[in-house]
């Protein structure tokens, strides 16, 4: 479904946390996230296949977690990867991909990809994972 799709960008977060408790953190919020758009009303205007907007395409212990979805304008891949961090800690690198097919498509990269909208919503998973690790650790 969303193999080959072109490259967005990419964003990394710093955490001062081993590997092993950062996956922790990553499925936490993974999953926190999946139920809650679930439940969101305004994600259901999308029409998101799967509902949730994402699907856990493949998952690796300790090393990667690549979600999958697509909806009325996109499809897309949102791929996690975890490596050593200089001098210690874990950094989570978030990867985009996403096709935009069509008129419509195009409008909709204007306004998610173009205004930036996708590069806060990004950092915003990344400090949240972040949160998600440190919260545990205390």
């Amino acid at each position: 479904m969303t193999d080959n799709l072109p490259y967005i960008d990419e964003h990394t977060v710093r955490v001062d946390a081993p590997r092993r408790a950062v996956w922790h953190g990553l499925r936490w919020y993974v999953e926190s996230l999946l139920r809650g758009a679930e439940r969101n009303p305004l994600v259901a205007l999308l029409g998101p296949q799967p509902r949730a907007g994402f699907d856990v395409a493949e998952s690796v212990e300790e090393q990667r977690l690549s979600l999958t979805g697509r909806h009325r304008f996109s499809r897309y891949r949102l791929h996690f990867e975890l490596s050593d961090a200089p001098g210690g800690g874990t950094c989570v690198h978030a990867r985009s991909y996403a096709a935009f097919p069509g008129l419509h498509g195009s409008v909709y990269r204007a306004l998610v990809i173009g205004t930036r909208l996708h590069v806060v919503a990004t950092n915003d998973m990344l400090h949240g994972i972040r949160a998600a690790v440190v919260g545990k650790s205390r």
